[in-house]
């Protein structure tokens, strides 16, 4: 039954990554169809940022009060039912109004489920786990592809997603059984719920809080502006400059499979500092006046090294803060990482836009470093 469990939160992980790239991949026809500016996506990611914050918050309450399984099925079917809304929309303001329900639904289930594999399953597990979400990420533009390619327009390409969605939600309402079973083998989370000023006082919150707003900096910014840098910085064709961007989420989602295997070997502690040390090496690759293949080369390296970061530092939560707190500990890390990948890469837009896109490798050097000092600042504290 174990493993018929951990095989639902394998492929829960797949559908997480499923509607994550499919509104980049549908706006440059969604924006016409919509008679808006193509930088409006930007006010739907917003909006589906701020849902998965405030979930991220409610997450510690909401899954002591219903369950992992619960709050998961129900997270699922609240982005199916959104992601239905998307095909259906035909105004930006509808998809406005459907982002609210997507972001709520993305972050509940995103903590849930990190959590539960936190506290019950080892690291190679947490890896593997989100390779799997790398893996939804990369077919949901392929499935939108498909449907603008064969004439069935973007609603299309968010109806198959919706339906793979509501297809998953039913298997998960099907295996409650199996989460119960396993829930009443295990005593139940003492204490009350945590409030948000709570948490923060944890020794070392503040700092695992930092380290994932920059390690989701550091991701979105190199994944969203690496292709302009080479581009309008080392003269790279922009053929080879998307080929080479698709890349760093290749390192990503291949290292994450590798990680699964090193984990037998080393523990959260090393796996994130050899994660950093490798992103080093590519920001480096990625500075130098190396020529624009090093460059290139420089992104995977980047994505390769941060593969280990994210989920070695989710999985370290039960054993930094206790697996009573992890729920909450979780959520605000989870809050704080979407926080920082909704501002931080606006804001090199701005330093590139009035000063230089050749500042990429400071502004990723400078993310990595705080990154790596507030890490080391909560080994102490947790420690302590």
């Amino acid at each position: 039954m174990a493993s018929l469990l951990l095989g639902m939160i394998y492929l829960a992980f797949i559908s997480l990554g499923l509607p994550d790239a499919l509104l980049g991949a549908a706006w440059p026809v969604m924006y016409q169809e919509f008679a808006v500016p193509v930088s409006y996506s930007g006010g739907i990611s917003i909006i589906i940022t701020a849902g998965t914050i405030v979930s991220s918050l409610l997450s510690d309450r909401v899954t002591r009060r219903f369950g992992t399984g619960l709050t998961t099925a129900v997270s699922v079917l609240l982005t199916a039912l959104a992601l239905e809304g998307f095909s259906l929309s035909h105004s930006y303001l509808a998809l406005c109004l459907w982002a609210i329900p997507y972001g709520l639904g993305a972050g509940s289930v995103d903590v849930s489920l990190n959590n539960y594999v936190a506290l019950h399953y080892a690291s190679r597990h947490m890896s593997w786990l989100h390779c799997m979400w790398g893996i939804g990420a990369s077919l949901g533009p392929y499935i939108m592809g498909y449907a603008l390619s064969g004439g069935q327009g973007w609603n299309a390409g968010y109806r198959t997603v919706a339906l793979m969605q509501m297809v998953l939600t039913a298997v998960l309402f099907l295996s409650l059984p199996l989460w119960k079973r396993r829930a009443a083998g295990e005593p139940e989370a003492p204490g009350k719920p945590l409030s948000l000023g709570q948490i923060i006082r944890i020794p070392g919150a503040k700092e695992v809080m930092v380290t994932f707003f920059c390690y989701c900096a550091l991701e979105l910014t190199a994944s969203l502006w690496a292709s302009s840098y080479l581009v309008l910085n080392r003269g790279v064709t922009e053929e080879a400059a998307a080929s080479f961007a698709s890349l760093f989420y290749l390192g990503i989602t291949a290292g994450r499979f590798v990680c699964g295997f090193l984990t037998l070997k080393l523990n959260d502690k090393q796996m994130i500092r050899l994660g950093e040390g490798i992103a080093l090496v590519g920001v480096l690759a990625l500075a130098l006046p190396l020529g624009g293949t090093a460059a290139c080369v420089g992104l995977a390296i980047i994505g390769l090294g941060c593969a280990p970061i994210y989920p070695s530092i989710i999985h370290s939560t039960p054993a930094h803060f206790g697996p009573e707190r992890s729920q909450a500990m979780i959520g605000v890390q989870m809050a704080s990482a979407y926080t920082g990948s909704c501002l931080m890469p606006p804001a090199f837009g701005l330093l590139a836009n009035h000063v230089s896109i050749g500042l990429l490798p400071v502004y990723l050097l400078a993310v990595l470093l705080l990154m790596a000092v507030m890490h080391e600042r909560l080994l102490k504290k947790a420690s302590a």
